[in-house]
């Protein structure tokens, strides 16, 4: 259980100014004292700012493609996430689970140094960093809760050290943690402004807080083992107020969500929890380095790349309404999130390589002289498709959104959060579910407007489930809503599960390579030779064919359960009045 508490003994990782809104400003670790720090208004900003970034940097592996490849989203290889057979000796669950914790520890002793200082900071900016701590706090908790069920309540570090039960803590059942969430979030939402960030940076305000506690209610609705009417209402109405009096709207398109320039995914808000990174070598952890592990070796120039063998799965493509067998020239894409979320081969995207006049993946694998930092010819990803969401794309790209530059596993990409469009489509669920189909169908039709995809002229629950797995594909939600519906209809999730083409294809190469190269291999452009998929096999042999009700809960890190047995699989949560044990008394 040291991880829990380990923010009063760690090293705070420094964090300074480097992007254009000095975001991440940190003052040095030998000034980080209330006696010293957090004296005027611009010290307790600058004092909240690093938990957007620092504390999560150990989780974004478990993000980026543990929970996308237990849910079927992603093929990683023979790997204990695609059979979900991950257990407590797992590198990335373990720092999964480490870095929520941390989190927990920085947002207590934060908001301990913040209600400690004696200067004068004023009391508006001093409530508004309170309370997006608060939030990061609650996300922390629900990050945790939907991965290990039931987990321990450390609601004041200072005091379990002083009293030295850290050892002796129990898990608390995830309907009291659940509670705990929304209790923090209430307060959180006593001290946050409204509208405050829109069109300048994307800073925690009330509605993202709303925000989050919809979402909130919506997962808690089912956690008795039957879905409440009361959650459900909860979620639709919160959901509702951010959607009609928060002045966001959708960014219009798409795939700008998810580009480095803040002109495009900040200018609507759409974007309403994220962590915002830094690109510094100096500020290790203040960075973004999911592209060093889903890219593409090659695709940047800092040698920093190994994710070719890592891609969107089978399945997901399935779902999107594509293949990877099919005449890429003729592929027809249903909506425009599959493009930019996936890339696939023949894919052409302006917004990667932009000196190069854009990223061309016909001639990325094949071409030496297009690409020479590229595996030498050969199509890395046996599902047929990589990565396209969490790239930034090379050094020019990076240098001309954000005016610095990017290297070895450092970057300014935001990964976001919580996103409008999951609150539409929180609503639409919510609204379903409670027996308003018609603003259910209202809603997702936005969402599928914004993507160019057909309309729904009818809905039902599964076309709003899907509808989310295209949405918040590889954004770290599908593994979570499978949890969620775990609480409630474990069947229909292990049914999902075992339905899914996990596996990947044989002589995908072979196929992609004879389209656009000579006898001698040299890459002449498609069409070369005839499209020919009859080669590729389909491998079905990792498909899952035995999922448990189980298996929707991971294991605690098993260095924690040597420590502290009250945390073991088999140790029974205990209950807790929330309201009654707990409180924020400020």
């Amino acid at each position: 259980m040291k991880q829990y508490i380990n923010i009063l003994a760690a090293v705070l990782i420094l964090v300074s100014a480097v992007s254009c809104e000095k975001f991440l400003d940190r003052p040095t670790e030998d000034s980080l004292s209330n006696a010293t720090y957090y004296q005027n208004d611009a010290q307790v900003e600058q004092g909240v700012n690093y938990l957007y970034s620092s504390p999560w940097y150990d989780m974004i592996r478990f993000y980026a493609y543990g929970g996308e490849t237990m849910c079927g989203n992603v093929y990683m290889g023979q790997s204990p996430y695609l059979t979900l057979t991950v257990n407590g000796t797992d590198k990335d669950l373990m720092n999964m689970s480490y870095s929520c914790w941390s989190v927990n520890g920085h947002c207590n002793t934060v908001i301990e140094n913040i209600r400690n200082s004696t200067g004068t900071a004023s009391k508006e900016v001093k409530d508004r960093a309170i309370g997006e701590t608060l939030v990061w706090k609650a996300m922390a908790y629900f990050f945790l809760v939907r991965t290990f069920g039931d987990v321990p309540i450390i609601h004041d570090n200072s005091a379990i050290i002083k009293e030295g039960t850290y050892n002796e803590v129990f898990k608390v059942e995830k309907s009291d943690v659940y509670d705990y969430i929304l209790m923090t979030l209430e307060k959180a939402m006593e001290f946050l402004p409204k509208n405050a960030y829109i069109g300048k940076y994307n800073r925690i305000d009330y509605y993202a807080a709303e925000a989050l506690m919809a979402k909130v209610y919506l997962t808690r609705a089912g956690v008795s083992g039957t879905l409440d009417n009361g959650d459900l209402t909860k979620a639709r109405d919160l959901a509702k107020d951010v959607i009609d009096n928060s002045g966001r709207s959708l960014t219009p398109v798409y795939s700008d969500v998810f580009r480095l320039a803040p002109a495009l995914f900040q200018q609507t808000g759409e974007c309403l929890i994220s962590w915002l990174w830094t690109s510094s070598p100096q500020r290790w952890t203040s960075q973004n380095s999911i592209q060093s592990d889903v890219g593409m070796v090659g695709f940047d120039e800092f040698g920093d790349l190994w994710g070719d063998w890592k891609g969107p799965s089978v399945n997901l493509q399935d779902d999107f309404g594509v293949s990877a067998l099919d005449n890429p020239q003729a592929r027809v894409d249903k909506d425009d999130r599959r493009k930019a979320t996936m890339m696939m081969f023949g894919d052409q995207y302006s917004y990667f390589w932009q000196d190069m006049g854009g990223f061309d993946f016909y001639r990325f694998e094949y071409d030496p002289d297009y690409s020479p930092n590229a595996t030498s010819g050969a199509f890395g990803s046996g599902s047929g498709a990589n990565y396209a969401k969490h790239l930034y794309g090379n050094g020019t790209d990076h240098m001309s959104a954000l005016g610095i530059t990017a290297d070895y596993m450092y970057n300014a990409l935001p990964t976001h959060l919580l996103r409008l469009s999951d609150l539409y489509l929180i609503y639409a669920e919510a609204c379903f579910l409670t027996g308003n189909s018609g603003e259910a169908l209202t809603y997702v039709n936005k969402v599928r407007e914004r993507a160019h995809a057909e309309p729904f002229e009818s809905i039902d629950f599964e076309k709003i489930w899907k509808e989310r797995r295209l949405e918040l594909a590889l954004e770290g939600d599908r593994w979570y809503d499978l949890v969620r519906r775990s609480y409630y209809d474990v069947d229909a999730v292990i049914a999902e599960l075992k339905a899914q083409r996990r596996s990947t294809y044989a002589y995908l190469d072979d196929v992609y390579k004879a389209f656009v190269c000579d006898e001698k291999g040299k890459y002449v452009g498609p069409g070369a030779n005839p499209w020919d998929a009859s080669k590729a096999v389909y491998n079905a042999n990792e498909e899952l064919t035995d999922v448990k009700p189980s298996m929707f809960t991971m294991p605690f890190p098993t260095e924690d359960v040597v420590l502290n047995p009250n945390v073991a699989s088999t140790a029974q949560p205990i209950h807790v009045d929330v309201r009654e044990t707990y409180t924020y008394d400020f």
